[in-house]
Parts: structure tokens; C-alpha cells; sequence
């Protein structure tokens, strides 16, 4: 019987590799990704045999890149999609709809997806020690999952993070190493020592594999909308892969006949203090000038993005755009949600619905669309964010007098 996965192939000259821990072309140094045998998955896979499979993102197994079944994470995914009526009537947007990802298992946020991916296919690859780079989120997902799975772990954060997402690693007592610098320099040296030991970094050797977790949220959002595409979507970018993987999803469920064509508009949310990718969308540029990042959406603080060139082809494919918030509009977008969904997202959260709102301002986003925005990750693990603007409790004594003194009499209000 034929694998569903060929080969690796490279992003940019073609050429076709083993599906191992391998992640650069060695003639071109293009990136890998997989190279899946759809007509063989298209005669497998069903929407009744997906809805009669797992909650979890396993229920998607005939398109995600391993071998056996899924025998890491294997709650994670399947995650609510919230009909968000109070926060699309305030924006002007009738069939507005939340993909929460703050409540993802076990780690609450989407790089559980990714993680029980790349885990699941380090193992089967004879991998025992897990490592990545991250800006925080990953690195709590990779500690849990290797703790879930009996894997040595070994994960590398900026010097910066947030007290709970630094907290969040420790607690599953993996090597915790900051690095003095950004994440682009933590990224570098994963990269160095992945040449040197042999050892599962899921955002480095094993990238092309852990990348394919991300289309997970593409396929649950057109499950969850009874098996539509949505008109618009916006997705928060750090790298750009999420980005460029939630359409590969799309399209993956129209090749192979779940759905029909897709014509899904793809926009790429970034914080301005760390916007490589909307920058070089604004200013016509297919390549990236570096940034050092500063901004509260440390997140998404990736000053040299692996993947924005195709972040930047994917939005012009599906006629989307990019665009940028301050850190006072991230604060107003974790704050909006937070009042009128009950949803307290992260910082990356507050960029998704900066974003969304201003693109129904522009009329990007029109009343009638039916609309997507991607909530990355919890606001428990970003609080510092918000700490300063969110005021403070009414003090009173335990007293009713002290309390109708200070909020009326019944039947005042």
C-alpha cells in the first residue's frame, strides 16, 4: 500500500527527499515541507469518518504527517468555535466567529497542535530527546508533551519572557535555558547545536512535520461551520507559518473532496513593534528587513521570520492584506474580548482583534462576510500585559449600609 506521505520536497527548487529529520535542501538551502499522495488520502477520507473520530485533532489523521496514529497529545485540538455576536454587533460584522484556542490542551494554546505533531513523528523517527526555540507558548507545549511522552527535554526562551510562560516550563522540570538576546539569536543557536546532537527540535529538524499541526485549525473551523470555508480570515504572524498552513488546510480539504473551491481571504495581523512581514506587504517588498522587536506581543516577537516570504505569497493568493496594531490597540483588543465574549486571550489575541477591527473599520471586512479570527493563546500566561490598565477592586467593609452607600438603594439603579 502507498504511503499518504511521499517525500519532503523544497519550497523553492523541488527536489524531493525521505521523510526524515531533515528540514533544509541541501541545493538550494530552500525549506522542506511534505509532500502528501492525495489521490491515495482522497479514496480514505470521508466527513462521516471524520466526525466519528476523536475530539481531538487526531479526528484529521489522513492528512497530518505520521506514520502510526497519534500517540502524543492526543487531546489536543478540537477547540471551540464561538458564534461571537456581542463582539461582531460592536464591529459591524453579522456571522463573526472565535477560534479559541485559549483553552487547548494541555498547555492553552495553539502550539499543542503542532507539538502532538511533531512529537508524535519524533517518536516514530527514534527520537528521545526533545528540544525547540521558542518565544514562550511552544516551549511550554514541547516540555509538556515530552513529560507526557518520557522524553529528555531541553528548551530555549529569550531572557524577556513572561513570569507565567517561564513559570510554565519549569513546572514540567525539562532544561530551561535563556538565552541572553532575541529570539532570532535563540533560534540560531537551536540551529547550531540541532547540527551538533541528535536531538527532536520540532521547529528545527523536524520543522516540516511540526509546521503541518497548524492546518489542524483550517479543518476544524470548516467542520465547526458545518463543513464551509469562511469568507475572511485573520491570523495572528510571527514567523508566518500558522498563516500560510491554515490555507494550506483549506485547500487540502477541497483537493480532496470534503469541500469545493475555496475563495477564503487570508489577513496577516502583526504588533508594529515587531512587523517584518506587514511591513514588506505595505511596502510591495517580497523580502524582509530584520527587526529588533519591542512590543508587549512577545509572542509573536520574531524579528526574522522563516516563513514570511509565503505568508506574503498566501495573502496575495487569497486576496488578502496585512496590517498592524500599537500596543495600546493590543491592550484595547485583549480588553474588548475579554468584555464582550468573556474570552481573555493573550497579547497575541489582542493583535487578531486590533486587526479585526480595524479591518471592518476600512471595509476589508464587510457586514455580511462571515468572518474568522484566530485566538492563539490564553491571557493567564500574558497578564503583566494588562495588569496596569484594568483598574482595581471596590474595597468596602462587611457592611450592607457601607455597601447601598456606596452602589444605591434597591430600586435606585
Amino acid at each position: 500500500m502507498a504511503h499518504k506521505m511521499q517525500s519532503l520536497v523544497c519550497r523553492e527548487c523541488g527536489k524531493e527527499y525521505p521523510t526524515e529529520a531533515i528540514h533544509v535542501c541541501e541545493l538550494c538551502f530552500g525549506p522542506l515541507e511534505v509532500k502528501y499522495n492525495y489521490e491515495e488520502i482522497k479514496q480514505k477520507i470521508s466527513r462521516s469518518a471524520i466526525e466519528a473520530g476523536p475530539l481531538s485533532l487526531w479526528r484529521y489523521l489522513d492528512l497530518l504527517p505520521v506514520e502510526g496514529q497519534g500517540s502524543i497529545g492526543i487531546n489536543a485540538g478540537f477547540t471551540p468555535l464561538i458564534r461571537a455576536k456581542n463582539l461582531g454587533a460592536f464591529l459591524g460584522i453579522d456571522e463573526l466567529y472565535i477560534k479559541n484556542d485559549c483553552v487547548n490542551h494541555p498547555t492553552l494554546s495553539f502550539k499543542d497542535r503542532v507539538v502532538a505533531v511533531a512529537l508524535t513523528r519524533a517518536r516514530e523517527l527514534g527520537f528521545e530527546t526533545a528540544a525547540c526555540a521558542s518565544t514562550g507558548n511552544l516551549a511550554n507545549s514541547v516540555a509538556a508533551h515530552a513529560a507526557q511522552a518520557g522524553m529528555q527535554c531541553y528548551v530555549f526562551i529569550p531572557s524577556d519572557l513572561e513570569a507565567a510562560k517561564v513559570l510554565g516550563n519549569l513546572i514540567y522540570r525539562p532544561k530551561v535555558i535563556e538565552v541572553e538576546g532575541t529570539y532570532d539569536d535563540v533560534n540560531r543557536l537551536c540551529s547550531e547545536i540541532a547540527g551538533e546532537r541528535r536531538w527532536a527540535f520540532v521547529n528545527v529538524n523536524i520543522r516540516p512535520y511540526y509546521a503541518e499541526g497548524s492546518k489542524t485549525l483550517a479543518f476544524e473551523t470548516v467542520e465547526q461551520l458545518g463543513w464551509r470555508t469562511p469568507d475572511q480570515v485573520v491570523v495572528p504572524m510571527a514567523s508566518g507559518s500558522l498563516l500560510t498552513k491554515i490555507w494550506k488546510g483549506l485547500n487540502e480539504f477541497h483537493k480532496v473532496g470534503l469541500i469545493g473551491p475555496v475563495s477564503t481571504k487570508v489577513h496577516g495581523a502583526q504588533a508594529e513593534g515587531c512587523s517584518p512581514i506587514s511591513t514588506a506587504f505595505k511596502q510591495g517588498r517580497d523580502f524582509f528587513k530584520p527587526v529588533k522587536p519591542n512590543t508587549i506581543a512577545k509572542s509573536l516577537a520574531i524579528g526574522n521570520p522563516a516563513d514570511g516570504y509565503y505568508a506574503l505569497i498566501t495573502v496575495a493568493e487569497s486576496g488578502g492584506v496585512m496590517e498592524t496594531v500599537t500596543d495600546d490597540e493590543i491592550i484595547e483588543g485583549i480588553k474588548l474580548l475579554a468584555q464582550t465574549e468573556g474570552v481573555f486571550a493573550e497579547t497575541a489575541g489582542g493583535v487578531t482583534v486590533g486587526v479585526l477591527q480595524k479591518l471592518a473599520k476600512q471595509g476589508i471586512i464587510k457586514k455580511q462576510d462571515v468572518t474568522v479570527a484566530y485566538i492563539t493563546g490564553n491571557g493567564l500566561k500574558t497578564q503583566e500585559a494588562v495588569v496596569g490598565s484594568v483598574g482595581r477592586p471596590i474595597r468596602i467593609p462587611p457592611s450592607l449600609a457601607k455597601f447601598e452607600q456606596t452602589f444605591g438603594q434597591p430600586g435606585e439603579a
